[in-house]
């Protein structure tokens, strides 16, 4: 068994579309651009990643509850689930309440977006939301667990 923390990147749904859908919002860099990227910042930052997206919210649900099974700190971009679920909320929870980290991750700045975006449901129990930076959202996120790992 390895030492190194483990961070599993969770995305929901429409954003196994990155790249073409709405490239003005999102970017035009894939979720395989994503994976590549994620690999290269986990090995600079010493932590052992892994990316996956589902557009099924009961199977993030289950990565969720994977991750407290595995120890594994989470960076989570729920996407439309953000705003309404609270299975997902609920699992979520259980990470921080393991005392493992998770960060909750936005490509675009959801509160500077439609009224419906403004709340997350996941929010309130994150360890903390980086937003609005593009793939540099998911960079910040990793950057944030492995210094307060190393604290």
């Amino acid at each position: 068994m390895t030492d190194t923390p483990r961070v599993m990147i969770l995305n929901g749904p429409n954003l196994g579309r990155l790249g073409v859908r709405e490239p003005e919002i999102y970017g035009h860099a894939s979720m395989a651009d994503l994976r590549e990227a994620a690999d290269d910042w986990g090995a600079r930052l010493g932590l052992d990643v892994e990316v996956r997206q589902t557009d099924d919210e009961a199977q993030i649900v289950g990565w969720l509850h994977e991750a407290v099974d595995s120890r594994s700190h989470v960076v989570l971009n729920p996407a439309a689930f953000t705003h309404y679920s609270y299975a997902l909320r609920d699992a979520a929870a259980q990470v921080t309440t393991s005392s493992l980290l998770l960060v909750e991750v936005h490509l675009s700045n959801p509160a500077a977006r439609e009224s419906f975006r403004h709340y997350s449901v996941v929010a309130g129990i994150a360890t903390g939301t980086v937003a609005g930076f593009g793939f540099d959202s998911y960079r910040l996120a990793l950057e944030a667990i492995a210094h307060k790992l190393s604290h």
